[in-house]
């Protein structure tokens, strides 16, 4: 007989810290038991109890044609028969770099790596190495994978197990990490009043997706583009999630922005493994071969990771592909805004292309500390209900959702239906 989720996460206990390989995966903030998942088909996630849900975390974020998407799969398989790793360069590499920078003109030169943690990582170590300056100012709220140096009022995964900023990061690691509340221009003139000399870059995401979803308020992106110029540090954006989800062009795109660096990760390789940093060219040489900053990475760039990240691009770059997937997705998002209204339940819906966010509040947060006020038990109560109809949301209230090509008006009917029933049991 096959185990139970319920078994199957004992045993893993056992195996794991916590039963997982990521802190939120284990419901430690919503309760009750994860449901392990056996396979995934198009919009739809199956557990090992056979029971679907409709699936709006894709792996948070990267699965924006779905799941097991014919072409991706193709592109995957036909690469494993020719070898999976060779610790070489591939043409493959080249191909998706390409399509990477057909879209995002601020990147001349790139690197792959493994992962978004990765990719910020480097992007870090490249700016102070370029500048010459140590320090960097990031932002409450905002994760940049879990980088020593930048796990300070990191948002998201750290926030939903409700952990200090990570034992095991020392003082000394964080010393040189200044913070600053989102959207807030003014406290970043400030620091870097006082740190003018000292400051190598401004690391941001551009549209916050790691505490739930936070747009920037106007003015301010072009603010920190500004004030970069003004004291010579470098501007990164942290596109991991944003790139390739919030506009085809990123979120600098979208808003106009030319950062000097980029970070990428998730959609770029459509469900494998991957990470990207890059942008100016002049920037870039620094790095070994060419300069003297050391990067280096035995699966970087492996065919695997390349066959499906190009696979996703190509489909995603198709005339009207995105288009369509957004208005779904606005669908949706008038769905929850009527179910709640109905309810008589405060929320405020957000998107950008396709990420969005809801927040169990009146109005639309603006940074970390209006993030804080929205009604925690509230959403936890809600995302029951949903698990329960076979509705799959991330389990914390500071993640963004995602929505994919595979997502038809019949799910996102099944959906509202659900959310109208799950907001009707709260009054």
């Amino acid at each position: 007989m096959n185990k139970t989720s319920s078994e199957l996460f004992q045993q893993a206990k056992h195996i794991f810290p916590g039963g997982v390989n990521s802190p939120v995966r284990s419901f430690r903030s919503v309760g009750g038991v994860p449901p392990f998942i056996e396979r995934g088909q198009g919009a739809w996630i199956y557990d090992v109890e056979k029971k679907a849900y409709i699936d709006y975390v894709l792996s948070y974020g990267p699965l924006i044609l779905g799941h097991a998407h014919h072409a991706v799969v193709d592109a995957i398989v036909r690469t494993a028969q020719r070898g999976t790793s060779f610790g070489m360069p591939t043409p493959l590499a080249i191909q998706l770099a390409e399509l990477i920078r057909s879209k995002l003109p601020s990147v001349e030169m790139l690197r792959f790596v493994n992962s978004g943690t990765e990719a910020v990582m480097s992007a870090i170590r490249l700016a102070r190495a370029a500048t010459g300056k140590t320090k960097v100012i990031k932002f409450e709220g905002c994760y940049h994978g879990h980088v020593d140096s930048l796990l300070v009022q990191a948002g998201s995964g750290v926030a939903t197990l409700g952990l200090p900023d990570s034992p095991g990061v020392t003082s000394g690691t964080t010393a040189d990490t200044l913070t600053a509340p989102y959207n807030d221009l003014d406290a970043v003139a400030r620091l870097l009043d006082v740190h003018r000399h000292e400051v190598a870059a401004i690391i941001v995401e551009p549209v916050a997706g790691n505490m739930n979803f936070v747009p920037p308020i106007d003015g301010f992106l072009s603010g920190l583009r500004q004030q970069c110029d003004r004291s010579g540090a470098l501007l990164i954006f942290d596109e991991v999630m944003t790139g390739f989800r919030v506009d085809l062009n990123g979120a600098q795109g979208l808003f106009g922005i030319n950062p000097d660096l980029t970070t990428l990760g998730k959609v770029i390789g459509g469900g494998l493994p991957v990470g990207a940093f890059g942008g100016r060219a002049d920037i870039m040489r620094h790095l070994a071969p060419l300069g003297k900053t050391y990067q280096a990475g035995t699966l970087s760039a492996n065919p695997l990771a390349m066959a499906a990240g190009i696979a996703t691009l190509q489909q995603l770059f198709q005339d009207g592909y995105f288009a369509d997937i957004v208005k779904v997705g606005m669908k949706l998002d008038e769905g929850w805004r009527g179910a709640a209204a109905s309810a008589g339940i405060p929320i405020t819906v957000s998107r950008m292309g396709t990420m969005s966010g809801i927040h169990f509040q009146k109005d639309q947060p603006r940074n970390w500390t209006e993030v804080n006020r929205g009604d925690v038990d509230l959403f936890t109560r809600v995302f029951h209900s949903l698990l329960n109809q076979g509705i799959f949301l991330a389990p914390s209230s500071f993640e963004a959702s995602f929505i994919s090509s595979a997502h038809s008006e019949s799910e996102i009917q099944q959906t509202i239906e659900a959310v109208t029933s799950a907001f009707a049991a709260q009054t």
